[in-house]
């Protein structure tokens, strides 16, 4: 009779034993997991800082680069400017001898065709440089002297005129929209000081 409680005793210690070890594993496994979840996680966060710096950097690089872009075209729009101006520059002695020309031109000849044709040469001329936004410097006697405008070449006492105005034109001024590309050669008057001689002197 003890043999059947000694196999029963077997038997059961036989269905135990698988029992237990089963869940070992398992605690492991949900172990493993847990520690994968957080790798992810530490992954990810690092993956969206990097993607956050990336985003920063092509954000500075597309700024800087715009600031470059646009200090390029201001380069080069003053670039234009200053090659208009040494050019039409270059233009203003041709202007002044056309007028000197036609000014001292004898009133018998201005009608022919040829004086005429010079004429046409000069008015073009006029026009064209217009076109690019060129303006005389309007000067009229009695004007106050402007340093910014007109260049002194004689100072000399004038009857009729206060100290520091403008009594002659001498060479007319031009300006490119608002900058002066030659400033107006004029003679301004000085008050005299009482006993001293009338003098001219150059200066601006």
């Amino acid at each position: 009779m003890e043999e059947p409680k000694e196999a029963m005793t077997e038997s059961a210690g036989e269905n135990t034993a698988p029992a237990m070890s089963s869940e070992v594993p398992a605690a492991e496994a949900e172990l493993s997991l847990v520690e994968q979840l957080e790798a992810l996680r530490k992954e990810l966060e690092q993956a969206r800082a990097q993607a956050q710096e990336y985003l920063e950097g092509w954000q500075r690089e597309r700024a800087a680069f715009a600031n470059y872009r646009k200090r390029v075209e201001a380069e080069r729009a003053q670039f234009a400017a200053e090659a208009t101006a040494l050019f039409i520059r270059k233009l203003l002695p041709i202007l002044d001898d056309f007028e000197r020309a036609l000014r001292t031109l004898p009133d018998n000849l201005r009608h022919l065709t040829w004086v005429e044709g010079v004429a046409l040469i000069y008015r073009k001329l006029q026009l064209a440089l217009e076109s690019e936004g060129v303006r005389p410097i309007e000067v009229k006697p009695g004007d106050p002297f402007d340093p910014m405008l007109h260049e002194a070449v004689l100072y000399e006492p004038a009857e009729g005129f206060e100290d520091g105005q403008i009594v002659e034109e001498l060479q007319r001024g031009y300006k490119l929209g608002e900058r002066v590309l030659r400033p107006t050669l004029v003679k301004v008057a000085r008050k005299a000081e009482p006993g001293s001689e009338p003098s001219a002197a150059e200066g601006g």
